[in-house]
């Protein structure tokens, strides 16, 4: 039988020991790419024991580098736990998307930054039942608990009321770096350096005395823009959209008569019986 691929992966990178000059330290990278426990969690091979036997096999500060469009709920809020259990410092950084559970274990982060081109999602969890109404009103009912679950981590880290929080999932809520921040989700966005690991140039970093400082009025604005998109209220303004054309189409009375014969586009019934009479001299 074929072995469960693992949904993580760990890395270890030598960086300067800031506490020790001329030194190096290790740190280690977990990544997270793909979905949560797309194909097992609890079985023998892929199970919470062996993600948190490989978490605390070292110690220091780790790196989570996360790209996830979401899965498993319960496989991400054991992540989350694990993260939050852990003794060192735990930075998340997502560079590309952070959408559904995955948004979970984002929260987990001691600090989360987040690439200029990354997004979060968040909207209420969702399963599959079937069987009698006994057992959908069950179903119903463990959504609302997992839902309630999931705001916890959400108002954690945000500091967000769990009624905004619970409206953001309801209308599934898409916030890129700027929006994240704003929104306390994320701490920052990743400098473009900090992206690709490199450091700045001493000999090509211009001087402070030879370079006018710029007023604030001048200094562009480095914030980056916030945005955020529910796909409930865009599919509402939509609607009003065609609602309103409709209604201006349909009501309003032509100005002209060039207009009324555009409106009234119909055919009497003597011409409609003219027609058919033509027609039947051809058949």
């Amino acid at each position: 039988m074929e072995k469960a691929n693992k949904f993580w992966r760990w890395a270890r990178n030598k960086l300067p020991d800031p506490a020790n000059p001329g030194q190096e330290t290790e740190e280690r990278t977990l990544f997270l790419d793909g979905t949560i426990a797309e194909e097992s969690w609890f079985d023998d091979d892929v199970t919470p024991a062996l993600f948190r036997s490989e978490l605390e096999s070292s110690s220091g500060n780790i790196t989570v580098w996360l790209n996830s469009p979401g899965g498993d709920c319960f496989a991400a809020a054991q992540i989350y736990n694990m993260l939050r259990d852990y003794k060192g410092k735990v930075t998340i950084k997502i560079d590309g998307l952070a959408a559904s559970a995955a948004s979970v274990i984002a929260m987990a982060g001691d600090e989360v930054l987040m690439s200029p081109v990354s997004m979060i999602m968040i909207h209420n969890p969702s399963t599959v039942a079937m069987g009698s109404t006994d057992e959908m009103q069950k179903a119903i009912e463990m959504l609302d608990e997992v839902k309630n679950s999931i705001i916890n981590a959400y108002q954690t880290k945000t500091g967000l009321s769990r009624n905004k929080l619970s409206k953001l999932m309801d209308e599934e809520t898409w916030m890129n770096a700027g929006k994240a921040v704003e929104l306390h989700f994320a701490d920052g966005v990743i400098e473009r350096d900090s992206l690709y690991g490199k450091e700045p140039d001493e000999e090509n970093t211009p001087n402070e005395d030879s370079t006018e400082k710029k007023s604030e009025e001048d200094a562009p604005d480095k914030k980056p823009k916030s945005m955020l998109f529910s796909r409930y209220r865009a599919a509402a303004a939509m609607n009003k959209k065609l609602c309103d054309y409709c209604r201006e189409h349909s009501e309003k009375p032509p100005d002209n008569e060039k207009q009324a014969k555009v409106y009234n586009t119909g055919r009497s019934v003597e011409d409609l019986e003219k027609r058919l009479d033509l027609m039947k001299q051809f058949i």
